[in-house]
């Protein structure tokens, strides 16, 4: 059974752009018919319409079949009381100071209980780096496993991390990857965050990205942090804010210089 969604953007590229960052598919590996390539209406104000397109999903997505990531059903299925996660660090545990491999060994295979949870034909290797270790998952549906926006993904990382880090004296860097979804989404956001700089400066006026989580606006601020004529700014409450990205006036441009 072949699955259609239509998304709506200000073009046909912005609507592919949201298109790939709801479905968790890249935006090269989109397959779509353009059903409208709107228009700017009379200058731009008037009778503007949005551009329209209609992704072919691939047989095998059915959101309707995504498991969902939640604490209950993994302690039910995996067997694993998480609640050694709550409350401070003071609390009793069974991570009474472990040493560094087994750690690993104990975050590798909890985390290869959880993908095999959610989805199958996974696997999870082991990568350590000079600052941190990583743990790459390759097969399954990386789709579900990284979720809206990195949402399921981040979900995972946070209790892999939580449990790395239960009873060790020296912080253990954690990363879990998903079909080199981070680095992919590292590359995005610099080039976006480039073009809406550029785009700041050249109509001196502040653009906005939203609804970012912390991981995100730290690689757009650090990409931009060497930018001459803008600042960055994250603005709102919560997990997820917005992110601004201001430009500067010619009398602050010279006294920064």
């Amino acid at each position: 059974m072949t699955h259609d969604l239509d998304f709506e953007g200000k073009n046909v590229e912005q609507a592919a752009e949201e298109a790939s960052n709801e479905l968790n598919i890249k935006k090269e590996d989109l397959k779509f018919d353009v059903l409208s390539y709107g228009s700017t209406g009379i200058f731009g104000l008037v009778g503007s319409k949005k551009a329209r397109i209609r992704v072919n999903l691939p047989k095998d997505f059915d959101s309707k079949n995504k498991r969902s990531f939640n604490r209950e059903m993994l302690e039910k299925e995996l067997d694993i009381d998480f609640s050694i996660l709550d409350g401070d660090d003071t609390a009793s545990s069974p991570i009474e100071k472990p040493e560094t491999a087994e750690t690993i060994d104990l975050c590798q295979d909890v985390l290869q209980r959880i993908i095999d949870t959610i989805t199958t034909d996974a696997q999870v290797n082991v990568i350590k780096e000079s600052d941190h270790i990583l743990f790459d998952v390759k097969g399954g549906n990386a789709g579900i496993l990284i979720g809206k926006r990195g949402q399921t993904l981040e979900s995972i990382q946070y209790l892999i991390e939580k449990i790395a880090n239960k009873k060790n004296d020296e912080r253990i860097r954690i990363q879990v990857d998903v079909e080199g979804y981070l680095k992919s989404r590292r590359t995005n956001l610099e080039s976006l965050a480039s073009r809406l700089a550029d785009k700041a400066v050249r109509t001196g006026k502040p653009m906005t990205i939203g609804q970012m989580n912390a991981h995100d606006r730290r690689i757009v601020h650090l990409s931009l942090k060497d930018t001459q004529g803008i600042r960055t700014q994250s603005i709102g409450n919560g997990a997820y804010r917005k992110l601004m990205i201001i430009p500067r006036k010619k009398r602050q441009q010279s006294k920064m210089n």
